[in-house]
C-alpha cells in the first residue's frame, strides 16, 4: 500500500483529502507539527508528498528544494494559488506536479497514480538483481543475505555490465571498451585487478564464485 504524506495547514481541506485518500485505499498521514517538517518527512519515508505553498512560517517551494536535497519523491503542489509563475517555481524547484483548488477529485487521483507509477519505475531502474544479489546503482552498493559492501566506480561499471548480459560470456575487451566509453580509463591489466577485488567483495557476502573466467573469451555470471 502507497503512503501519501499530506503537508496542508487548512485542517478542513486536510481532513478532507485524507478521507478522499483512505477511500482510494492509500495509507495516508499528515504533518502536524510545522516547526519540524523535514524531521517528520524523514521519518515517515512517503511514497508521495501532497504539499501546500502557504505553511507556517515556511512556504511550500523552500520545503520542496530542501526535500530534493535528501529524497526524490514524488512532490504533488496542491494550492490555492494558481498563477502561471506559481506553477513555474513549483515545479523548478523540484516539484513533479502542480494541482490547484478546488481540485477535481478524479483528476487529483490520476495524476497522484501517474506520479506512483513514474516513482516506482524510476526506483526500480536503480536497482538489478541477479542470483540472489542486489546491485544498488545509486548507493555504488552490492546486498546480498542482509549484508552489504561499497564498490568503486570502476567495480560499479563492472558488476553492472556483467548482470545486464547474465548467463553470456562478455569478452575482456567489450569490457574495457565499456568503461572507456563511461570515461574509466583502464587497460587489460588493470580490468584483471578490478575483477580479482570484486570477486573478493562477493565471496565476503558469501555468493561464491559468481563470476567465472572463460579462458581466452571473457567473463560470465
Amino acid at each position: 500500500m502507497n503512503k501519501i504524506l499530506i503537508i496542508e495547514d487548512e485542517k478542513l481541506i486536510r481532513e478532507e483529502l485524507e478521507t478522499l485518500l483512505s477511500n482510494a485505499g492509500f495509507e495516508v498521514s499528515y504533518v502536524s507539527n510545522f516547526d519540524n517538517t523535514l524531521a517528520q518527512i524523514k521519518a515517515e519515508s512517503p511514497d508521495l508528498i501532497l504539499l501546500d505553498i502557504t505553511l507556517p512560517g515556511q512556504n511550500g517551494y523552500s520545503l520542496c528544494a530542501s526535500v530534493r536535497q535528501f529524497s526524490d519523491v514524488p512532490i504533488l503542489f496542491i494550492t490555492g494559488r494558481n498563477t502561471a509563475m506559481d506553477e513555474l517555481q513549483a515545479l523548478t524547484l523540484g516539484g513533479d506536479d502542480f494541482i490547484s483548488k478546488p481540485y477535481n477529485i478524479p483528476i487529483l487521483l490520476a495524476r497522484i497514480n501517474a506520479l506512483l507509477k513514474r516513482g516506482q519505475a524510476a526506483r526500480q531502474s536503480n536497482y538489478l538483481e541477479y542470483n540472489g544479489i542486489t546491485l544498488n546503482l545509486v548507493a555504488g552498493t552490492l546486498a546480498a543475505d542482509g549484508q552489504e559492501i561499497e564498490l568503486t566506480k570502476t567495480e560499479l561499471k563492472i558488476i553492472y555490465y556483467l548482470f545486464e548480459h547474465p548467463g553470456e560470456i562478455v569478452p575482456r575487451l567489450d569490457l574495457v571498451e565499456y568503461l572507456w566509453d563511461n570515461e574509466i580509463h583502464i587497460d587489460d591489466n588493470t580490468l584483471s585487478v578490478n575483477i580479482m577485488r570484486i570477486r573478493e567483495k562477493l565471496r565476503s557476502l558469501g555468493t561464491g564464485e559468481l563470476i567465472q573466467t572463460k579462458r581466452g573469451m571473457g567473463y560470465r555470471v
